[in-house]
C-alpha cells in the first residue's frame, strides 16, 4: 500500500503582490491560513411529462463560483501599514493562493484581484496582540500549473 503524498505547513501559501508587479511575498504575522471554495447553485423543477402526479425531479447548475481565505496570526509590524492601506482603500490587489507540492501539471497558484473584506485585531493581557484577516477574490482566480 502506498501512502498518500501530503503538503506541508510551509507548502500552502497566502501572498499578497508587492510593490513590484509580479512578485508576491507571504502576509508577516499569519500564521494559519483556510481557503475555502464554493459553488452557488440555480435549481429547476422539472416535471413528468407522462405521470404529472409524480414528484418534480429537482435539476442543478452552477451559477457562480467563489474562492476566499481567511488568515490569523500574531499582529506584525511589517504588515500593518500594508493591511491598513488595502482595507482602508477598498480596492482589490493581486493575491495568490499556493500549493507549493503540487505535483508537475497540477495547480501550483490560483492568483487574481481580491479584496480585503475583514482586519479584525485581539488583545489579551499577557499575550501579543493577534489579527484575522478574510480576503475574496473578484472574480474566478486564475490557476497556473507547476511546470
Amino acid at each position: 500500500m502506498a501512502d498518500a503524498t501530503t503538503q506541508k505547513y510551509e507548502e500552502m501559501v497566502l501572498e499578497l503582490e508587492t510593490a513590484t508587479p509580479g512578485t508576491f511575498a507571504r502576509i508577516c504575522g499569519v500564521k494559519d491560513v483556510t481557503v475555502s471554495r464554493s459553488a452557488q447553485l440555480d435549481s429547476d423543477e422539472i416535471p413528468d411529462c407522462d405521470d404529472e402526479s409524480k414528484p418534480f425531479s429537482v435539476e442543478k447548475e452552477v451559477r457562480s463560483v467563489m474562492v476566499t481565505a481567511s488568515g490569523s496570526g500574531t499582529w506584525a509590524q511589517q504588515s500593518h501599514e500594508t493591511l491598513q492601506d488595502w482595507f482602508y482603500s477598498g480596492a482589490a490587489k493581486n493575491i495568490r493562493i499556493g500549493n507549493l507540492n503540487a505535483a508537475s501539471g497540477d495547480s501550483e497558484y490560483e492568483s487574481g484581484p481580491a479584496f480585503l473584506t475583514s482586519l479584525r485585531n485581539q488583545r489579551t493581557k499577557g499575550k501579543r496582540v493577534t489579527a484575522e484577516i478574510e480576503v475574496e477574490f473578484n472574480g474566478t482566480p486564475t490557476r497556473t500549473a507547476k511546470a
